[in-house]
């Protein structure tokens, strides 16, 4: 009978997670094509390659979508069962909840196993896919499309203009190119009153051929004649232009460039990275005393070292020398306070972009196991909670899933800046979030264990109710 009800509870549980968890990842994913689509619209991209890279894409968002459904999935499974009387049913049977959840705790754990491989192990590939990938769409010059009446410079160092073109995309009229190869600015101009388009059977050239034209260029004077500028118009019945596409071809990245992140590597890479950091961080501090040692040697001699100012006659070192004198010595030392900040400017600023980057790589470290430890938190936050407040379906359990999902994401993002800052430690700020909520769902793990009216609106009503009447009476 138990493994019945276990089985039952787990089928209830799987089909929301599943489905939750796809419509939060394509969610997601709209945010990101809405961030990147000037990227890729109008470029000609092959629909293999878009496919390719939401592929990619969608694998590193994962991340957020794993909790947020995993929290919104435990919360409707117990809010149906609570909602159906079920769960009181399996209480009358002598099952307690931690009983009736224990197959989901498995699978939640289960989750969260297979939430850090994915995170050390896939995680870091698709990254890098996704990054490289994205570089070169990013980077991918627009397609060639020459509309009508607008003057297009995407061909480097021509300026194409016509008026109309034919239905079959290859027959042009009226046409107007500036040649700005020559750096000169608008020295040459050609008109034509038709001409045809045609790619190269390798699609790496594009030869417009004029028809019936003239062609219009002013060239400059010779040595000694600044002042003459030669101008020159030949007519011609046809006239053979290629243009070099190669330009438009999509180039791929070497994804060697991109290895060396810190969203690329694994638990094991980050942890030789950050140790290797710290070493090379310490190395340079020594350096940086070492060298900055020799400007403040004066600071080791004391006024009253009676032993190093026995040669002086005055107690204050400047008084001893002339003008002179005593103007080069603070000139000579202007000057070298000047390189002591320099120099002591220029090491810092290089010591804190190490210790940026150190940071970066420990909150990745951290991320791969606070991902894991999130998933269980929030779980044990939304199944007691589907319990409290007997909603099933997808209105109050998504409302509800979403809010705590911001205060859980706002935290963690709170957390994550302070260590980029350097104002927390990694092992504390990455770790915030999870800490926070997690006497959240110890709390509610033990209302709803004992049947606790949280979200009964009644109970309280009759709380102040019996308040107010105990103060009325009391003043009375």
């Amino acid at each position: 009978m138990i493994k019945k009800i276990h089985l039952l509870i787990l089928k209830s549980f799987l089909g929301p997670f599943v489905i939750t968890f796809f419509v939060v990842l394509f969610i997601l994913l709209m945010q990101f094509l809405w961030k990147y689509v000037d990227d890729l619209v109008g470029k000609g991209l092959e629909w293999f390659i878009i496919v390719r890279l939401l592929l990619y894409v969608s694998a590193t968002l994962v991340p957020l979508a794993l909790p947020l459904a995993l929290l919104l999935s435990s919360l409707m499974t117990f809010g149906n069962l609570a909602e159906h009387y079920e769960l009181v049913a399996c209480k009358s049977a002598g099952m307690p909840l931690q009983k009736v959840m224990r197959p989901l705790i498995l699978t939640a754990m289960l989750i969260c196993i297979g939430a850090f491989y994915f995170s050390n192990n896939i995680l870091p590939i698709a990254n890098l896919k996704a990054d490289a990938l994205l570089y070169d769409v990013t980077h991918q010059r627009p397609a060639l499309v020459i509309k009508e009446g607008v003057f297009y410079n995407g061909i480097p160092g021509y300026v194409i203009r016509i008026e109309k073109k034919d239905k079959d995309g290859k027959t042009l009229h009226n046409l107007m190119i500036y040649d700005h190869t020559d750096n000169l600015g608008n020295n040459k101009m050609i008109l034509a009153d038709n001409g045809t388009m045609v790619m190269s059977s390798d699609e790496r050239t594009l030869v417009l051929t004029l028809f019936d034209g003239t062609s219009h260029e002013e060239r400059e004077g010779g040595r000694g004649k600044r002042d003459l500028h030669p101008f020159l118009r030949t007519k011609f019945k046809q006239e053979i232009i290629r243009f070099d596409l190669s330009l438009f071809k999509m180039t791929h990245t070497d994804e060697a460039l991109f290895k060396d992140n810190f969203q690329m590597l694994n638990v094991k890479q980050l942890s030789t990275s950050i140790d290797s950091m710290k070493s090379r961080i310490a190395a340079r501090q020594a350096d940086f005393e070492k060298m900055i040692d020799p400007f403040y040697s004066f600071n080791a001699m004391k006024k009253n070292d009676t032993a190093t100012l026995a040669g002086f006659r005055h107690q204050d070192f400047l008084d001893n020398f002339d003008g002179e004198r005593r103007k080069f010595i603070l000139l000579s030392a202007i000057s070298t306070v000047r390189n002591a900040k320099d120099f002591t400017t220029n090491a810092m600023n290089d010591i804190i972009a190490r210790q940026k980057n150190l940071y970066k790589n420990e909150i990745e470290w951290n991320r791969k196991f606070t991902l894991s430890f999130a998933c269980l938190v929030l779980f044990f936050i939304g199944a007691p909670l589907g319990a409290i407040i007997r909603k099933g379906g997808l209105g109050m359990p998504a409302i509800v899933s979403v809010v705590l999902f911001l205060v859980f994401h706002v935290i963690s993002i709170t957390g994550e800046k302070f260590v980029r800052e350097g104002v927390l430690p990694a092992s504390k700020g990455m770790w915030i979030a999870s800490v926070v909520l997690l006497p959240v769902g110890v709390f509610l793990t033990y209302k709803a264990t004992t049947d606790s009216k949280l979200f009964d609106i009644d109970s309280y009503k009759r709380f102040f109710d019996f308040f107010l009447k105990k103060k009325n009476f009391k003043e009375a």
